[in-house]
């Protein structure tokens, strides 16, 4: 059962990027790593986001610590195979935190209507949710991992629509990769191309009434 199209609201649902949007990661050590190997910065994750060794991981076909191997791999001719497993390491394992503004607007929008996730994921997800205090963000969460299907491929944005129960053109949905949100427009969903608090919140403000507290973007509630 869908959501009524007679609705007089833009959309019915929200569909949620995790990654740089919630969820942020502190690369200070990778970084420091990097320097001390004489690698430009940025190397160890050019190697690790390469397609054909980061895909495997995001559809669940391996574990984190065979991500590693596989970045200790890439990294080969470059660095010792020693140094090689220190970097893959702390890119796998760098700390991370939420921004609280998004988290915040978000939980104001669930008041409203459905909220899902929607995120190319690890296996570690639902740990890592719970790490956050956000394991019960969301209605529902759609990961990669555990669909075995990556944005932006089709059906995930097709499970995700159905799990929120609208219909996939009456939600929306916000990614900072555009590729992703490209295709979800070309479903016929409203799409954010996110880089900040504000593009959210523009969107969704049509639900803040004045009875709302403000979220400003200092992350301070007015």
């Amino acid at each position: 059962m869908t959501t009524s199209q007679t609705s007089k609201r833009p959309f019915d649902a929200v569909l949620c990027d995790l990654d740089n949007v919630i969820r942020f990661y502190d690369m200070t050590q990778l970084a420091g790593l990097e320097r001390v190997a004489g690698l430009a910065p940025g190397t160890t994750m050019k190697v690790a986001y390469a397609p054909e060794v980061d895909l495997p991981l995001l559809l669940g076909k391996i574990t984190q610590q065979q991500w590693v191997e596989s970045i200790v791999l890439g990294l080969a001719g470059q660095v010792p195979v020693v140094q090689a497993r220190e970097l893959g390491t702390a890119l796998a394992t760098a700390p991370f935190w939420a921004d609280e503004v998004v988290v915040t607007l978000l939980r104001q929008v669930r008041a409203h209507m459905p909220v899902v996730l929607v995120t190319n994921a690890t296996l570690e997800l639902e740990s890592d949710l719970a790490s956050l205090g956000l394991a019960d963000f969301s209605g529902h969460v759609v990961s990669s991992a555990r669909l075995g299907v990556a944005k932006p491929d089709r059906e995930i944005y097709e499970v995700a629509a159905e799990r929120a129960g609208v219909a996939l053109d009456r939600c929306l949905f916000v990614d900072d990769r555009l590729e992703n949100v490209e295709a979800a427009v070309a479903l016929g969903m409203v799409g954010v191309h996110y880089g900040e608090p504000a593009d959210l919140r523009e969107s969704v403000s049509f639900l803040l009434d004045s009875s709302h507290a403000a979220v400003s973007l200092s992350g301070d509630v007015e």
